[in-house]
């Protein structure tokens, strides 16, 4: 989704834009970036490359309304909240400077498509490690998986639900014209986020911050 700032009203943009700068301030603050590892900085530039080929495949429906995979539910568990909301910032940024989207609505993108996602991913992940058992297949499908897909529509539906609030599009034609094929969508979502994070648990689980292996292996060994 590319919500664009013609679509909104003035306050609607100008305040959204200052609400997720003051967030990015808070998130950037909070990053121990004299302690990152330089591999785990790698990754975090990688991943962001990667996310921005994705982002670029992408079909327009109408003005505000484009169907293309998010990759923010694997950002969040690779490399955790703080630095996922970043790495999707950068790449919306990307995607502007390039021309794929609109600079004023930056804001209100981001926190649709970013700020939405990413608290989805890690509302699972809490309630996973709180009240299921310390499962590798529980983390890979549930919170990769699963979590991904959903994390899809929660985006659609917040970029839906401000779309529909100013009258950009009647509610009926999104739901019935638009929200199937983002719920379609969800699954390759789903799809890809599963198949990345299970390849790199396997290969490369000290680039996922969110897998622990005391939690979810060793146990397992003993």
């Amino acid at each position: 989704m590319d919500l664009a700032a013609s679509l909104f009203p003035l306050g609607w943009v100008l305040s959204s834009d200052l609400l997720a700068l003051l967030i990015l301030v808070w998130v950037a603050w909070g990053v121990p970036w004299r302690r990152l590892d330089p591999d785990v900085a790698n990754a975090w530039m990688g991943a962001c490359v990667l996310v921005i080929m994705l982002w670029s495949l992408s079909g327009t429906y109408k003005l505000g309304l484009s169907f293309h995979l998010l990759g923010v539910a694997a950002l969040t568990l690779l490399m955790g909240p703080r630095l996922a909301l970043l790495a999707s910032a950068l790449v919306m940024a990307a995607m502007c400077l390039d021309g794929a989207g609109s600079i004023l609505a930056l804001g209100l993108n981001w926190l649709t498509c970013g700020v939405v996602p990413v608290g989805v991913v890690m509302l699972a992940l809490y309630l996973a490690q709180r009240y299921l058992p310390p499962n590798l297949f529980v983390y890979v499908f549930l919170n990769a998986f699963f979590a991904g897909g959903i994390s899809m529509l929660a985006a659609t539906m917040a970029g839906v639900a401000c779309l529909g609030l100013v009258g950009a599009y009647s509610w009926s034609s999104m739901f019935d014209d638009v929200m199937p094929y983002y719920f379609l969508l969800s699954w390759p979502e789903a799809f890809t986020t599963g198949l990345m994070l299970t390849l790199l648990v396997v290969y490369k689980p000290q680039w996922v911050s969110t897998f622990d292996d005391e939690r979810y292996l060793n146990d397992k060994m003993d």
